[in-house]
């Protein structure tokens, strides 16, 4: 005779924990400053050529930084394991 199992609920656990969707923010919002600072900024005149403005240090440099940084710590956020499991 088989023996009758209790319906026990199912947990359910998070893929995540609190602390990855903190880094995954904070990934995002390095990432939207990069592109912000890379973003080209409205010339008063649309058919003068400003090579100081375009070619910037905050443009060439800085934004591709920030946001190669904000990929490595998205990537961090996502491969890191939780203390629990």
């Amino acid at each position: 005779m088989a023996t009758k199992v209790k319906n026990e609920p199912i947990v359910r656990q998070s893929l995540f924990s609190k602390e990855n969707y903190l880094l995954m923010a904070a990934g995002l919002i390095v990432l939207a400053i990069g592109f912000f600072l890379m973003a080209g900024g409205k010339s008063p005149d649309p058919k003068v050529f400003d090579t100081k403005e375009v070619y910037s240090f905050t443009r060439i440099t800085v934004a591709p930084i920030l946001i190669i940084v904000g990929f490595i710590i998205e990537i961090f956020a996502i491969m890191k394991k939780s203390k629990s499991n």
